[in-house]
């Protein structure tokens, strides 16, 4: 991600003046990745969090060019340490998706912390009305996941069925294993297998927005595992003849087709 965006000067020339000027003072959400990328961070928290002291500020003005997943997770670590955890509850309800962006951060820059009870945290921004915020979600607390990866495939394992099907789409987003915009997990590329008593549960899924998901997640681990992901599929469209399944299959093995 950090190499194909561009500085913030250069970022912000196709939003209107009026647009950015509301988006910056934090009283409304982005509409889309442009906008997102086009806030500016130091002014946003003046308008947000005026009790953060300057020497923050500056510190955030001097890295107007690093990526934006890299300035996310500063402003996470930065938030933590001069607000404390008790203050992610009242960002979570800011009217701002990167308001609550920050906050995913926080959490995911909490030391002392068990897997459950991160989890339980970033549930409420797993399930956030806003795009963004839900791939901010998974961004932050996902080293932790990786660090951990038994534990944290059986407990996002019993968010397949969970009703909201954003929640049940970041079980899968959470954890492919190469992703967008982050870090990759060796251990999934080496061996998909491990996840597949999460995957499983989503072969069938009726939301588009985890066929998706799930089907980039077996593209993922095609890259590395061509001829499992292969079987894998045979298996699945033999066993359920869901259009759903059908069509995360067909999302699962095109590299592998256009490769020929």
């Amino acid at each position: 991600m950090n190499k194909i965006i561009r500085p913030v000067k250069n970022r912000v020339q196709a939003i209107a003046p009026a647009r950015l000027s509301l988006l910056n003072s934090g009283a409304t959400a982005t509409t889309n990745l442009k906008e997102c990328l086009a806030v500016d961070f130091a002014i946003l928290l003046r308008a947000t969090l005026p009790e953060i002291d300057e020497s923050v500020i500056r510190v955030i003005e001097q890295q107007t060019t690093m990526g934006i997943s890299k300035r996310m997770l500063m402003m996470g670590h930065l938030l933590l340490e001069r607000l404390g955890p008790t203050r992610i509850k009242h960002l979570q309800s800011h009217p701002a998706d990167t308001v609550r962006g920050w906050a995913c951060f926080m959490i995911g820059a909490i030391d002392e912390m068990t897997l459950p009870n991160r989890l339980a945290a970033i549930r409420p921004f797993a399930d956030d009305r806003h795009f963004g915020v839900r791939e901010w979600a998974w961004m932050a607390v996902r080293q932790h996941l990786a660090y951990d990866l038994e534990t944290a495939i059986d407990l996002l394992s019993g968010w397949t069925t969970e009703s909201s099907e954003r929640l049940r789409r970041f079980a899968s987003e959470a954890i492919r294993p190469r992703g967008v915009w982050c870090s990759h997990i060796l251990r999934l590329k080496r061996h998909p297998e491990i996840a597949l008593p999460l995957l499983e549960k989503l072969r069938a899924d009726p939301a588009k927005y985890v066929q998706d998901s799930v089907g980039n997640w077996l593209n993922d681990a095609s890259k590395d595992r061509p001829d499992w992901i292969r079987m894998l599929c045979d298996r699945w469209m033999f066993e359920s003849l869901a259009p759903s399944t059908q069509r995360i299959c067909k999302r699962a093995l095109r590299s592998i087709n256009r490769k020929g």
